[in-house]
């Protein structure tokens, strides 16, 4: 109280959003991104560096595509964004290009993404940086502007998203957060790393209130020697093969419980690519005698690096997989896109169970919209990780993940009538923010459930449930899953008299 009463409402956020540890004190650790601001001058940090850097190593040269947000994507946009301040979305309007457009570093630095002893083999993914987050954990603040120091392997995941905009947050405020890695491909001297990671901007800084930009992931993959001393080949991006691949959200208020904004949107490019391999920054002839980089005409020395001959390899479909399981145990059943699970479904005579949503969670190149009540980070956090679903699932059951606007955009596509009848079919039985449905491969619905409903009801005892729609079984100590569990199991009852036909 006496905080607010020295400082006002927008006075207190700010302070609270440098307060990081919640004491009322700002440290001179929590005071330095105001002190940065203020004196223009970024002091190294004590975590720059693990190591002293070898001034005659190789470097490796880095360039930035970033194509902005396409604005018309977002749902706020169909009524021309009214009620929306400008100054809100200043943060996002603003940004149309790449903080460094093209950056030097070290290849050293990138030994962050080698494997450890343990993993090295294809497609056994490791965390570069753990995700520290669950659902019994919460999230972090909103109230955030200033990402803190970064520490050890996020030090090159910090350097690199920096090149996009200056503050980067390496670990997302939900889960699943950090960065995974596995190996895609071996030779003598070389691993290809294929890794993905989950990071997220603040757009906005004081006085303004903070805009969260959250793409769905970064991926791509390294080239590097295995002592780290090279780097033939390095790409990051952010996916755009989806409608929608960017989650934002943005607060209305001077507080940590301040309303919301949340949108969704498509971003068409975002990528970092080295510009060649890594070259030495100090050349020696054979005598170990430094000599010009340049030959005698003035142009650069021209290097010849060695073909690769890989041993062992996975295709990229297969790493990113992996790295899609590790971060979602709940994948380990396939989800396929729409219409190729009616397909499967057909061919295997099983049903379709669909998970439709407003906006998809952050998996693939989609985004997570993650301060839903009610969403699928929710159902895949619990229920869709479980064992006994799990199996139910991949035993009797084709699965599909849906965007609703992509299945509005398959229900007005007149050139495949019974695709268009599928969506129709779900979109008839769709409530905001989730829907869950279990249907015939012809689209027929014969069971479905809102996420919303569902949580309330595996939140109560089994006795305050009224419908008789679900029981809870005695089998489980959770009763979200005997709940699903159950759902499942009817679903499969509801649709014996069809499939016996």
């Amino acid at each position: 109280e006496l905080a607010l009463k020295s400082l006002g409402s927008e006075g207190l956020f700010l302070f609270s959003s440098l307060d990081t540890n919640n004491d009322l004190y700002l440290s001179p650790e929590e005071f330095k991104p105001i002190a940065e601001k203020l004196t223009g001058v970024a002091p190294i940090s004590e975590f720059e560096e693990e190591e002293t850097p070898d001034p005659s190593g190789e470097t490796l040269s880095i360039v930035a595509k970033f194509q902005p947000l396409v604005m018309e994507t977002m749902t706020k946009s169909k009524d021309g964004f009214l009620g929306i301040s400008h100054v809100a979305l200043s943060g996002l309007r603003n940004w149309t290009a790449p903080a460094a457009p093209m950056s030097v570093m070290l290849a050293r630095q990138f030994k962050a993404f080698l494997p450890p002893k343990n993993k090295l083999d294809l497609g056994d993914p490791w965390w570069i940086i753990p995700s520290e987050l669950n659902i019994f954990t919460g999230y972090l603040s909103n109230n955030r502007f200033y990402p803190p120091p970064p520490k050890g392997k996020e030090i090159i995941i910090h350097r690199l998203l920096s090149m996009f905009h200056p503050r980067p947050f390496v670990k997302t405020r939900f889960a699943p957060q950090g960065a995974v890695a596995c190996i895609q491909a071996i030779s003598t001297f070389y691993y290809t790393i294929a890794f993905r990671i989950h990071a997220e901007f603040q757009l906005n800084e004081p006085p303004d209130f903070p805009f969260w930009f959250s793409p769905g992931q970064f991926t791509g993959h390294i080239i590097l020697s295995k002592d780290a001393s090279h780097v033939r080949e390095f790409k990051l991006f952010v996916p755009n093969n989806r409608s929608l691949n960017v989650d934002m959200e943005w607060l209305y208020g001077a507080s940590e419980s301040s309303n919301m904004e949340v949108d969704i949107g498509y971003l068409p490019q975002m990528e970092l690519e080295s510009t060649g391999p890594s070259i030495p920054s100090v050349i020696h002839d054979e005598n170990g005698n430094v000599i010009d980089s340049r030959d005698p005409s003035g142009e650069p020395i021209q290097f010849v690096f060695e073909e690769i001959t890989w041993q062992q390899e996975i295709p990229w479909e297969e790493a990113a997989q992996k790295l899609e399981v590790a971060m979602y145990p709940f994948k380990k059943v396939s989800y396929l896109p729409f219409t190729q699970a009616f397909e499967r479904a057909k061919a295997e005579k099983k049903l379709v169970h669909s998970i439709l949503l407003w906006v998809q969670e952050a998996q693939q190149t989609t985004v997570c919209l993650f301060t839903m009540p009610g969403s699928g980070r929710t159902l895949r956090e619990t229920v869709l990780e479980s064992s006994p679903i799990l199996a139910l699932l991949n035993e009797s059951f084709i699965s599909s993940w849906s965007l609703v606007k992509e299945l509005e955009e398959l229900q007005t596509n007149r050139e495949n009538e019974f695709y268009s009848k599928l969506a129709d079919l779900h979109l008839e039985k769709y409530n905001f923010p989730v829907e869950m449905i279990i249907c015939l491969p012809n689209g027929t619905v014969v069971h479905h459930i809102n996420a919303n409903y569902f949580l309330d009801i595996t939140s109560m005892k089994p006795e305050d449930v009224e419908s008789s729609i679900f029981s809870f079984s005695t089998n489980f100590e959770d009763p979200s899953t005997a709940t699903y569990l159950q759902f499942l199991k009817e679903g499969l009852q509801r649709a014996k008299p069809y499939l016996q036909t």
